[in-house]
């Protein structure tokens, strides 16, 4: 199975458009979206092309394809109008023998970890950041966001399938790699 994982929408028209053309050009499987998915969040500037109501169409059409883990900007109000499951805390996925715990990374991140064992990946957003970094005990990884990205990381996405994990800005440019 192929997984395409992105994280922090905030309501943008314009990259949720990118995000779903790009998990149609990846011929992805499903979808994997770690939270932050309408609100923009008041520490955040406005995101182009802010249209929440029109994200939350694009995204109920693929409501059989998106798995997702609510945001610190996710309410039970986007519940309410969006048609697939938001507001686990996280969700655990396999690959290769290993668990991913995939979460948004307000609750759970770097410096707070959640139970994992030796070799376990922690899958978060949050941050805006794209990361990979392996650490004695864990691997933590971070697609970056979607439509607001910082510390001049780009516009970005995760791409999953038989261990190797790709990063990808949506050119389809490559930044990191990882293979469990």
């Amino acid at each position: 199975m192929k997984w395409f994982i992105a994280s922090d929408i905030h309501g943008s028209l314009k990259y949720c458009r990118e995000m779903l053309r790009a998990f149609h050009e990846e011929k992805a499987d499903r979808m994997l979206l770690l939270g932050d998915i309408l609100y923009h969040g008041p520490r955040n500037a406005l995101p182009d092309e802010y249209a929440p109501k029109e994200v939350i169409a694009l995204l109920n059409s693929y409501k059989n394809d998106i798995l997702c883990v609510r945001g610190n900007c996710d309410t039970e109000v986007d519940q309410m109008v969006l048609e697939f499951p938001i507001l686990a805390d996280y969700a655990i996925l396999t690959e290769k023998e290993k668990m991913i715990f995939a979460t948004h990374g307000h609750r759970f991140h770097e410096k707070q970890l959640p139970p994992l064992h030796k070799g376990d990946i922690l899958l978060n957003g949050h941050t805006h950041i794209s990361a990979c970094r392996e650490y004695e005990d864990y691997v933590y990884m971070n697609p970056g966001s979607v439509s607001i990205p910082k510390e001049n990381t780009p516009h970005a996405y995760m791409t999953m399938e038989n261990g190797l994990f790709l990063w990808k800005d949506f050119e389809g440019n490559i930044f990191y790699t990882y293979q469990i």
